[in-house]
């Protein structure tokens, strides 16, 4: 069986030491993760993820507003810095993207098809899911590294008003994302017979 596809999600890794030797253009680039956005499958075809694509300074004003927030979170100023290394790493990338769910289309979703309103919420993560991998996957595909971290609610309401996100656009996910500057180690796996059954007729 053909599986390029496969291979091409083994590609997506986990990358932290991100640069900014990006040869395409951020309007390419930008246009790329529109398409995967696009493509990604959502529930009801109700397209309840939305995205900011950030560049520059405004990349890195999401990772200075996470460095301030956590100075109140972290207990020591030794653990503080171990943070703000790990914060930096995401700065030092070519751009972010803020990853939303429209939480009045899922409100509506609710209030429309009451038979399945106590999964539209659940259905918008799994939609939110595909997105993720679709964007991680067409990044990896044009050597682009990227990560995928959650720093929200914490820093919810500075990138709202930083960014002048709508009010209905809650925080998912943060990707930082450029030039891959050290590979990841080897992926551990589980024993397939941890986590697959397979039964035949």
């Amino acid at each position: 069986m053909n599986d390029k596809y496969l291979e091409l999600l083994k590609n997506r890794r986990s990358i932290y030491a991100l640069g900014r030797n990006i040869e395409e253009p951020k309007k390419e680039i930008t246009g790329l993760i529109k398409k995967a956005v696009r493509e990604s499958p959502t529930a009801f075809n109700n397209q309840t993820v939305k995205a900011i694509v950030l560049f520059g300074t405004a990349s890195e004003k999401v990772w200075e507003i996470v460095a301030e927030r956590l100075k109140s979170e972290v207990p020591t100023e030794e653990a503080y810095v171990k943070t703000k290394e790990k914060v930096d790493s995401f700065k030092a990338g070519f751009g972010t993207i803020l990853l939303f769910t429209d939480q009045a289309i899922v409100d509506q979703n609710k209030e429309q098809f009451s038979l399945y309103a106590d999964n539209f919420q659940d259905w918008s993560e799994q939609g939110l899911g595909g997105a993720q991998l679709s964007i991680w996957a067409a990044l990896a595909e044009n050597k682009i590294g990227a990560s995928l971290q959650h720093y929200n609610p914490l820093i919810d309401s500075q990138i709202k008003e930083t960014f002048n996100v709508p009010e209905n656009w809650v925080l998912r996910a943060e990707m930082p994302f450029g030039s891959i500057e050290a590979l990841p180690g080897d992926k551990q796996y589980v024993a397939d017979d941890q986590r697959f059954k397979v039964i035949e007729d």
